[in-house]
Order: structure tokens, then C-alpha cells, then sequence
């Protein structure tokens, strides 16, 4: 197993396991919209194995009066075909790391209301419920 940065170059590989997660999001969106999120240090980290993509986690450190200095995490999902072999707690264990070495107060991350499951892993990995997200959309006329 290896766990490192992925580059822009790795944008397909990528892509077949966010759209797992992102499940509206087209290529052409992710692609357009993954290098305006390069210019907050957006970090895309990979967990492989045998050079295969199995869980991937968008990330990048923040600051904000809440959270203070905070590692955010945009995206964490591991393949389908590889869910439950612990895959998702190897990647929040580096993740942890990270955030020490850059250093972080905190991990923050948002989850989606329907994801018991997910809810449960991370509760079962340390974070706690905190808040509620609240979305309103704006469209341009």
C-alpha cells in the first residue's frame, strides 16, 4: 500500500473514484472546477494499491475563527470494490498525520444527511457531530 499526492496528470484515475462519491459531477466540471480549487493549496491524495487508486481524499489546510488552522476535507471516498477492507481508516490515519505536520487543531469535514454508514465510520474514528450546514442556493438571472 502507498499513500501520496496525486497530480494533475492523474486527473482520470481520479475521477473513476470521486464520481463514486460526486455522483452529478461530469468530467468537464470536475476538470474545470479542480483547478480553481488548486489556487486554496487543494491537496489530492491518493491510497494505492499494486498502483491501483482504491481511496481517495481532497483536502487542503484552512483557517477560520471556528476551526482556527484545520485540515478540511472536501472529499474521502474508497472504490466500491474495496469498501469495508479498511482502506477509509488508513486514509484518515494519514490524514491525522497530516494535519499534525501542517500543524492543524483540527480535521473538518461535512458529510451528506443520508449517509448513515459514512456517520458511522466517522464517528467511530474520532469526530464528532459539531454543527449543522446549511445550503441555499443563488442563481444568476
Amino acid at each position: 500500500m502507498q499513500i501520496r499526492e496525486m497530480s494533475l496528470k492523474e486527473l482520470d484515475t481520479i475521477y473513476e473514484v470521486l464520481v463514486q462519491l460526486r455522483v452529478n459531477l461530469s468530467f468537464k466540471e470536475f476538470d474545470d472546477l479542480v483547478y480553481d480549487m488548486r489556487e486554496m493549496n487543494y491537496k489530492m491524495i491518493g491510497l494505492f494499491e499494486r498502483e491501483k487508486l482504491i481511496t481517495y481524499a481532497g483536502v487542503a489546510v484552512q483557517t477560520n475563527f471556528y476551526h482556527k488552522r484545520h485540515l478540511y476535507v472536501f472529499d474521502l471516498v474508497t472504490d466500491k470494490e474495496y469498501r469495508s477492507q479498511n482502506y477509509g481508516y488508513e486514509m484518515l490515519d494519514y490524514l491525522e498525520v497530516y494535519a499534525k505536520t501542517a500543524m492543524c487543531e483540527n480535521i473538518v469535514l461535512s458529510s451528506g444527511l443520508q449517509c448513515e454508514s459514512a456517520h458511522k465510520f466517522y464517528e467511530k474514528n474520532g469526530f464528532s457531530k459539531k454543527s449543522f450546514v446549511f445550503l441555499k442556493e443563488v442563481r444568476a438571472s
